[in-house]
């Protein structure tokens, strides 16, 4: 206890409960920290407003494709044609047009080979890690030899009427110089021609081979003459295609025919036209069955995807699919895939959406129970927090057994069983999570369509936020990896050196997982949860995503957005979050304990006399009790004076009235106040870390009930560096925890405490050192299948 204090007249000294002005600090930034961004964000303009909207000037080029493309399986090529019809939209005259030649980045000498960087490890890698670290161009084919050169054979660029137009290469984009400038409200055709070897699955695109039946899946994707984008912020974007940094599009309408093995099994974005030529009979049956099912129908059964894997093609196949608006177009090709599908009312609102999977028998039983369900919830939960999935179809490819991608209405999936068909419940929460996340980037950015060669954060981190809450949605038990702020308090403890601000270009990017996914997921959560509330971000969400369905959005977009619609000063939080790399660390250095002096006598002396009998117990004094008659003073009455029969802790009269008087000077709210026995508490806090955040205390009281005071960040507005904070209660307070809740990401909750708690540190006591190299155990799944019944077949449980 600090000590008591007395409450004095109004008019002679103010007594201020709550946040006090602070000593002068040499090291705070509070002025920064609290002042409106600025300079950092681009000036509004009538492209785009100062409230994040769209201007009235508004544009979008956009591009129009038909593409006949073949698909040659014996030697893993691509082979393509198609006619592009650009439309300027813009009010500039354009001389000439860029396209992006993302295959490219598997050339010999690409910028991205040749700047790949990293070091041997000397406790083993695999060849394909250490030729990668020694590689000069991109990512090699399993057949790769001298003659399987990669990247895009560029075979005629032309004209409407077939006249060669010019054309200049450079990395992974094309220049094509237009015959006249293009005015503005002008459009132009012209076709291009071309091929190239599909290297091995990298992520993003390629193959993936069985050996044990010799066949391949496809996933494609970047395979085909793409246009640039050109817009208000950047001219035309650009910039080389690395591999990190992902891509900057523009919308359209597509058709695009793909011809294949007849015994293959295509999916693609968009809707196909010619389900009648490339399906049977009874494949047919089976799709208008799944038109009106509320849970997937087989369309292609694994009976079917393992006859097709052992028998050898007849012939060629052509599916013709057709994609309006959208802003890319992948497609995924196989005689393994198994096919479900189901065409549900996702919101309700009488329209119906294709919910679609394509797997091969390596994902079973995995694939064949939740993904086309996954696909559906995600719609639906994506949708409710920001817009109606507007096209006809959602699709989930198995394609390897980790990691994912997404392409308009089509994505690339992974999370594989073993091939006795059981699996650990963390691949099975990964494959659903992946699921969820790839599907879900239909929203972001394949509608709202941000730029992701220059800031991966604005499609991955939205996308993850919303993944997280999909995930919750999904099963509350759901273990999410990303998203709530204690998960991302180890990234947030590395060393400043090693991080990045999540305003940092793309293919800069250091962590990429933890810098573009996880923090700015994070942010978001905390900004839902504990800066806005859920009910004005979710407005404030709502309203940007819907704002910027169909356009390229920007981060000033985003950030003016936000706090156009919900009201809510964010650019202290901009700026600690998206653009700096400091940590949370709010340290509860000190409380000090108060209670008001009531002047009444009666109280006060009482208080009094009892302390000082406390402190008169020394040790000293307690065995000098012993000997106490035998002082001077005991043994001669005539060394004894007034003091020593002086009581000063009793009441006089003349104290009672000096009471009364005191008594008759207070307003009626004054008295209030005395006669409340409240206790007052004043906090010091530090915030060591540097990013200010609001500060959350739990009060833990003497009858073992508690309360929660919350304080926005603005509380470090004055000084950031450190702050004292009064809180009153009618209860004493016995333990002070900060951020209880785990909700500001503190990287330290050993200072959170006070007084401070300590925590025991567990470790396991082994017989002796086990080897790291040591062959792990069976998965959960297994060990009750060998207890109870024989090993599964191969491919898992069949879903017919």
């Amino acid at each position: 206890m600090k000590g008591r204090f007395k409450l004095l007249l109004a008019g002679l000294t103010t007594i201020v409960f709550g946040t006090q002005a602070q000593p002068p600090s040499t090291t705070y930034k509070a002025n920064d920290r609290f002042e409106q961004m600025g300079p950092l964000l681009p000036t509004p303009n009538t492209f785009r407003t100062a409230s994040g909207s769209p201007g009235r000037d508004f544009f979008q080029n956009r591009a129009d494709y038909d593409i006949k493309v073949e698909l040659d399986d014996a030697n893993q090529k691509i082979i393509g044609t198609e006619t592009v019809t650009y439309f300027n939209n813009s009010p500039d005259e354009l001389k000439y047009i860029w396209l992006q030649l993302d295959q490219n980045l598997f050339e010999k000498g690409s910028i991205g080979g040749m700047t790949r960087t990293g070091s041997v490890n000397e406790n083993g890698m695999s060849a394909a890690s250490l030729n990668a670290l020694t590689a000069t161009g991109g990512r090699a084919g399993r057949n790769n030899g001298p003659d399987r050169e990669y990247g895009y054979k560029i075979t005629a660029v032309k004209d409407k009427t077939g006249k060669p137009l010019k054309y200049t290469v450079n990395g992974t984009m094309m220049r094509l110089d237009l015959p006249a400038p293009l005015k503005p409200g002008q459009n132009f055709v012209f076709g291009v021609d071309w091929n190239y070897l599909i290297t091995e699955y990298y992520g993003r695109s390629g193959y993936e081979f069985f050996p044990k039946d010799g066949n391949y899946n496809y996933f494609i994707a970047h395979w085909f003459p793409r246009l640039a984008a050109y817009d208000d912020v950047n001219g035309w974007q650009h910039k080389q295609f690395l591999g990190q940094g992902e891509f900057t599009l523009i919308f359209g309408n597509y058709k695009v025919a793909i011809t294949v093995p007849n015994d293959h099994v295509v999916a693609a974005t968009g809707e196909c036209l010619n389900y009648k030529q490339v399906l049977t009979a009874t494949q047919q049956q089976r799709m208008q069955k799944a038109a009106n099912s509320k849970t997937p129908v087989v369309i292609v059964t694994q009976a079917e995807a393992e006859a097709a894997e052992k028998a050898k093609p007849t012939g060629k196949k052509t599916w013709i699919y057709k994609a309006d608006n959208v802003r890319d177009f992948a497609f995924a090709s196989s005689r393994k895939f198994i096919w479900d599908a189901m065409q549900t009312d996702v919101y309700g609102d009488g329209r119906k959406i294709w919910s679609m999977s394509y797997y091969s028998k390596e994902g079973n039983p995995l694939w064949g129970q939740y993904s086309t369900r996954a696909v559906e919830h995600t719609l639906r939960s994506y949708g409710n927090r920001t817009f109606k999935y507007p096209y006809p179809v959602a699709i989930s490819c198995h394609a390897t057994p980790g990691g994912g991608m997404e392409y308009p209405m089509i994505s690339f999936n992974g999370g594989r069983p073993e091939p006795d068909g059981t699996y650990s419940e963390s691949v099975k929460a990964g494959m659903i999570g992946v699921i969820i996340h790839e599907v879900g980037h239909n929203f972001f950015p394949m509608i709202v369509n941000s730029d992701e060669r220059q800031w991966t954060w604005m499609d991955e981190g939205l996308n993850t936020f919303c993944q997280y809450l999909a995930e919750k949605e999904w099963d509350y038990n759901f273990p999410t990896r990303r998203g709530e702020p204690n998960q991302i308090v180890d990234y947030m403890k590395s060393d400043k050196s090693v991080l990045s601000p999540i305003m940092t270009s793309s293919d800069n990017v250091i962590s990429l997982g933890p810098n573009a996914y996880a923090k700015p997921a994070t942010a978001l959560n905390i900004l839902r949860e504990t800066v806005m509330g859920r009910e004005l971000f979710d407005y404030a969400f709502k309203e940007y995503s819907k704002r910027w369905m169909f356009k390229n959005p920007t981060p000033a977009d985003f950030f003016r957005t936000m706090e156009d619609a919900s009201g809510v000063d964010l650019d202290w939080f901009w700026k600690g979050w998206f653009y700096g790399v400091e940590a949370v660390d709010q340290d509860l250095v000190e409380v000090d304990w108060f209670t008001i002096n009531t002047q009444n006598p009666e109280v006060e002396k009482a208080l009094a006399r009892s302390e000082a009998q406390a402190k008169a117990k020394t040790m000293s004094k307690i065995r000098d009790a012993a000997t106490k008659d035998q002082s001077v003073v005991a043994q001669d009455s005539t060394m004894k004076d007034f003091y020593n029969s002086y009581d000063p802790y009793a009441v006089t009269d003349a104290d009672r009235k000096r009471y009364q008087d005191y008594l008759a000077t207070l307003s009626e709210e004054e008295r209030k106040t005395l006669e409340s026995k409240n206790n007052f508490y004043t906090l010091t806090l530090k915030n060591k870390g540097g990013l200010p955040m609001p500060v959350i205390i739990r009060m833990q009281f003497e009858d073992g009930t508690d309360s929660v005071a919350r304080f926005p960040a603005e509380i470090w507005r004055f000084n950031d560096a450190q702050i004292n904070k009064v809180i009153a209660t009618s209860k004493k307070v016995t333990q002070w925890t900060l951020d209880p809740f785990q909700e500001i990401a503190d990287i330290d909750t050993e200072n959170n405490a006070f007084p401070r708690v300590s925590k025991p540190t567990r470790f396991q006591l082994y017989k002796q050192q086990r080897s790291p190299y040591a062959p792990q155990g069976p998965n959960p799944m297994q060990q009750q299948r060998q207890a109870t019944q024989p090993p599964a077949r191969q491919g898992g449980a069949s879903k017919n």
